[in-house]
């Protein structure tokens, strides 16, 4: 019987999460049944999002709260190494949802993909611009983004795994690109490493406003929205006309959900003629084969830039995810098992 190392989470997260709201457990994997097949994951990947699950009460129709106690959720990558699955045969690699923890059992309901690697890029791509975050930017971006050459993108978060590469997928589409994040360093990064035209420093004297005014006197074209709350609705003030908002997160607002930032300025939806709509990766399923096509030939153009943070072992998880949300990285956080 194998015995598998899971974090669980041990506390909910209050303002600021902790390595301490976590705590490794272990438990027996259970036997297959019909169906079902045994995952050892390889990678875990640390994305801001389930930051909300984690609240109490944070039920939608997406995703149900994480329990105390219980393993926490996550999108993974790995190996199939045994199977009563014919579609998930013995030696598969795959990317999922399943939890923090070395083994994942899954079966017919679960959110799992088969991937073809063939080696021409590194495993861990695939947890990283290759996987979720890379889908997440891509479809986000091209599908309601709807980009066009000569547009102006504002991307909030833009240091952030999405950020980093929505920037990047701008500046392929032929858009002028202005990111936003939290220092002078990282704006510097930003345009020095991945090619942004311009990028604003929230926390600066001048205020987030100015800047924005001074980057994009005409407004913009695209907003990128990694980031929610006041951030969002100030940017709201400088959409042009058709305008379209891509919603993809709100990481300022996951440890407010019972008191989230009011957005004051809709009406600049109705004359200006903008619209904002929401999406999930999830969503584009049926299109990842494409979109990993397209996005691993402009890797390997060297169009398209990959910023990783690897941690080693499960232990890890906790620091890689706090440190993740606290923004004491840039790029994309992962942890290697």
């Amino acid at each position: 019987m194998r015995i598998n190392k899971q974090i669980a989470l041990a506390a909910r997260p209050q303002d600021v999460i902790k390595v301490t709201d976590f705590a490794l457990h272990e438990a027996k994997v259970p036997a297959l049944e019909p169906g079902q097949y045994l995952i050892q994951n390889q990678y875990l990947s640390m994305d801001a999002g389930f930051r909300k699950w984690m609240n109490e009460g944070a039920d939608d129709n997406y995703l149900s709260t994480m329990e105390l106690g219980s393993p926490v959720q996550s999108m993974i990558l790995g190996h199939v190494i045994e199977s009563r699955n014919p579609d998930f045969p013995q030696g598969t690699v795959v990317m999922g949802r399943t939890f923090w923890e070395c083994f994942s059992v899954a079966g017919t309901e679960d959110f799992v993909t088969r991937l073809e690697h063939d080696g021409s890029l590194p495993l861990n791509e695939y947890v990283s611009t290759m996987g979720p975050t890379g889908m997440t930017a891509y479809f986000g971006f091209f599908d309601v983004g709807q980009p066009k050459p000569g547009d102006e993108v504002l991307v909030s978060a833009a240091g952030g795994a999405v950020g980093s590469v929505v920037g990047q997928l701008a500046k392929i589409a032929g858009c002028r690109t202005v990111g936003i994040t939290s220092s002078d360093d990282k704006c510097a990064w930003l345009i020095d490493t991945l090619g942004y035209d311009a990028a604003i420093n929230y926390n600066a004297p001048e205020g987030l406003a100015a800047q924005i005014e001074r980057e994009l006197p005409n407004g913009f074209d695209i907003y990128f929205d990694n980031v929610g709350g006041g951030m969002l609705d100030v940017a709201m003030l400088h959409m042009k006309e058709y305008a379209r908002l891509v919603l993809c997160g709100a990481i300022s607002q996951y440890s407010k959900m019972d008191e989230p930032a009011a957005i004051y300025n809709m009406w600049e939806f109705i004359v200006k003629r903008a619209t904002a709509r929401g999406f999930m990766f999830t969503d584009y399923v049926e299109q990842y084969p494409g979109a990993i096509k397209e996005m691993g030939n402009w890797m390997r153009e060297g169009k398209l830039k990959s910023v990783i943070n690897t941690y080693k072992g499960i232990e890890q998880t906790p620091k890689a995810f706090c440190d993740m949300i606290n923004g004491a990285n840039r790029g994309k956080n992962i942890v290697e098992l």
